[in-house]
């Protein structure tokens, strides 16, 4: 009698996770400049975040654009990396209106969203797929992971399908924020010794900061280099 070979068990597809990149700041404290742009070693900070989404395997990726987008539509990172550009017409709502708008855009049945911001120069591809393991592995009931470097939160944040349902059903005002005080026992501060997930680039002492930090000079592209004034 033939023996019945084991059944082999299926196994589990791999989790959708899309992504969410903030851009639509107006760059007030840079002299009014798409501080996304700025470069190292001649690959602007968008970019850099497109390419740490992508290789970690977050498809699709939405960027919200307000500000500067022309120019930063100009630059091609998004094309480049097939990245959805998407308008929000008042950028100076705040981060929860492109927040809202970026969600809006992803489509429907994702497992997990993440939400980057465009300015964090040290963002790249193993940090990502560390944050979406440690939310893989997020302790029982809880929903959100924003990593903790000391004690202080950073970014990018990972939510799952469910959570960015529930901010959508929310009113204007609903983001991540009032998200997380509203569902305290839900969130997962990940604790890590990463300080790359706590730096952003706000104004010019930030950008010297880094230079300190990594050695390497965050650049203006030539066109931007004495822009003081704003641009559409």
């Amino acid at each position: 009698m033939t023996a019945t070979p084991p059944v082999q068990p299926t196994p589990s597809p791999a989790p959708r996770v899309g992504g969410l990149v903030l851009a639509a700041g107006a760059g007030s404290r840079m002299g009014h400049r798409p501080k996304c742009l700025l470069q190292i070693d001649g690959v602007s900070l968008l970019e850099r975040q497109l390419q740490a989404l992508s290789l970690a395997g977050v498809t699709p990726i939405a960027v919200v654009l307000g500000h500067h987008a022309e120019r930063i539509l100009e630059d091609g990172a998004l094309a480049r990396w097939a990245a959805q550009p998407v308008r929000n017409p008042q950028p100076d709502d705040g981060h929860v209106s492109s927040l809202r708008i970026g969600l809006r855009a992803l489509p429907p049945g994702l497992d997990a969203v993440v939400v980057a911001l465009a300015d964090q120069p040290l963002i790249d591809v193993h940090a990502v797929q560390a944050l979406l393991q440690a939310f893989a592995q997020r302790p029982a009931g809880t929903a959100l992971l924003q990593p903790s470097v000391q004690g202080l939160p950073g970014n990018p944040v990972v939510f799952s399908g469910a959570v960015m349902a529930q901010i959508l059903a929310g009113d204007e005002q609903m983001g991540v924020r009032p998200w997380q005080r509203a569902h305290p026992a839900a969130v997962y501060h990940w604790e890590t010794p990463d300080s790359h997930y706590r730096l952003d680039v706000d104004n010019e002492e930030d950008r010297l900061a880094v230079a300190q930090l990594t050695g390497q000079s965050l650049r203006w592209p030539h066109d931007l280099e004495r822009q003081t004034r704003p641009t559409p």
